[in-house]
């Protein structure tokens, strides 16, 4: 009984159209302003960007990349260790299908080491955290942003109504050892 009431939400919503992945998409989808059909196509961009990126030779010991997608617009961020290595990424990432945009903010450096990574990693589980406290925006969901951090630096996405997006980066802000902020959002009014 439970399943079928489920599948009617789904439909009677508008999930219709919800890809094999779908409970974990529609799960997501209660919290996001992409359809679920979108957060399936941006878990599908992110990974053909990661085999093309893969089966490249010789990136991976050039090169360290984050990629994210949000309503077809992929940030790239890390490090590549020449401009011909970053520009042999960012083509790669232009052609997959589906991008609509590139944020290109791949370094000129060394990969990362593995702390500076793990450090990263901590940070974005501080904003992500500090961010589910926002009590002030009505109906504001911690889930609607997407938080990425790369050497410190913090990059934030989503579909996101500009009062939303001002108290976002206040609260980033005012973490500890955030060395700047960088927004990708998609604002809708």
């Amino acid at each position: 009984m439970k399943k079928i009431f489920l599948s009617l939400l789904l439909v009677s919503s508008g999930c219709a159209n919800i890809p094999a992945n779908g409970p974990e998409i529609a799960a997501q989808a209660l919290h996001d302003r992409r359809t679920p059909v979108d957060i399936a196509t941006d878990r599908t961009i992110e990974t053909d960007i990661r085999e093309e990126l893969q089966d490249e030779d010789g990136l991976q010991n050039q090169a360290h990349v984050n990629v994210n997608a949000y309503n077809g617009a992929v940030l790239v961020t890390g490090e590549a260790v020449s401009d011909d290595i970053k520009n042999k990424i960012i083509a790669i990432v232009r052609v997959i299908d589906h991008v609509k945009l590139v944020h290109d903010n791949l370094a000129i450096a060394y990969p990362s080491e593995t702390y500076a990574r793990a450090n990263d990693a901590q940070m974005t589980a501080n904003i992500k955290a500090a961010l589910a406290q926002i009590r002030t925006i009505p109906n504001f969901e911690s889930a609607m942003v997407k938080v990425i951090t790369e050497n410190a630096v913090v990059y934030l996405m989503g579909r996101v109504h500009r009062a939303e997006g001002t108290v976002v980066v206040n609260v980033v802000r005012h973490q500890p050892d955030v060395k700047q902020i960088i927004t990708v959002f998609e604002y809708i009014d």
